[in-house]
């Protein structure tokens, strides 16, 4: 039988896991309420008249200033030295036309039914961990597939009126964001510094000329005030996110991020007056309900392997 100590021991250390998840969800909700902000003040940057590559390239811009300030003093030039410069450039790349590709979606599209059809990352994850990865895909994960998809389909609603061209590009998106976290998997080794310093640092070579060529001076102080507050808040969320799953596990935090659908129907409703239909709302539903039933699917694998 357990010692008195022992069983005191046991209750503080559940006590302090218990602690840890609270803080580590709190963290993730505020990164999710964080990307939201981003993806909301990007719309409202384009919709105003800021070309979108342009707000993406200051999106980088902006995030890369900061890291820089902080790593370079403490790391050096070291900071930029990667264990697979190959793989980690093709990362930066995926992550970069995610982004894009997002911001120009977001010129068409309302942002609920964005966020909804991202929300079928890991869905695509899944499909091609098996020729990337060498996964092997079982019955119930192809079943959990196939429902992510169909909520794609009613999201989407190909064979109606509600269909929009806009939405490819943000399947697209999608896609980009899918390959980027399975490169982030090949790169799980690399530190966080260096991989936000590649991330950002190749999105702003790349973006500059193209900014360059479109660029458009904004036109007040509240366009300036969010156009420079875009990077530091998504970097703030990255770095949100990484802490969050410091202090409690990605199998804890992992719903919260659902979370960003009813925070960019709030802010598409009181920015652009925007209200989530109801094919959104159904597809949404049916997506989380996929990458919920993923999630229990890879914990039941990892159970049984231990």
């Amino acid at each position: 039988m357990p010692t008195s100590a022992e069983i005191l021991a046991r209750r503080f250390r559940g006590a302090g896991e218990q602690s840890d998840h609270v803080s580590g969800l709190l963290t993730f909700t505020c990164a999710v309420a964080l990307f939201a902000v981003v993806d909301t003040s990007a719309k409202w940057l384009i919709l105003a008249g800021l070309p979108a590559l342009m707000v993406a390239f200051v999106r980088y811009f902006g995030a890369l200033v900061m890291i820089v300030a902080v790593a370079l003093p403490r790391d050096g030039l070291g900071a930029f030295r990667s264990v697979n410069p190959k793989l980690q450039l093709l990362r930066s790349i995926c992550l970069m036309f995610s982004t894009v590709l997002n911001f120009i979606a977001l010129t068409y599209l309302p942002l609920s039914t964005v966020v909804s059809i991202m929300f079928a990352g890991p869905v695509m994850t899944t499909l091609l961990a098996v020729p990337l990865l060498g996964e092997k895909i079982t019955a119930r994960r192809m079943a959990a597939v196939l429902l992510g998809f169909s909520g794609v389909l009613v999201v989407m609603q190909p064979w109606g009126d509600g269909f929009q061209p806009a939405m490819l590009i943000s399947v697209c998106a999608m896609t980009a964001t899918s390959l980027y976290f399975i490169l982030t998997r090949r790169l799980a080794n690399e530190a966080q510094v260096t991989q936000q310093l590649w991330s950002t640092s190749v999105a702003s070579l790349v973006l500059l000329p193209v900014a360059l060529t479109q660029w458009s001076w904004p036109h007040d102080a509240v366009e300036w005030s969010v156009l420079l507050f875009i990077g530091p808040v998504a970097l703030a969320a990255h770095t949100l996110v990484v802490r969050a799953h410091r202090l409690a596990a990605a199998s804890v935090l992992a719903p919260v991020i659902y979370l960003q659908l009813i925070f960019v129907s709030i802010t598409g409703y009181l920015i652009f007056g925007a209200v989530p239909g109801l094919s959104v709302i159904v597809g949404g539903g049916i997506i989380i309900a996929a990458g919920l039933w993923l999630r229990q699917i890879d914990r039941a694998a990892v159970s049984r392997r231990v």
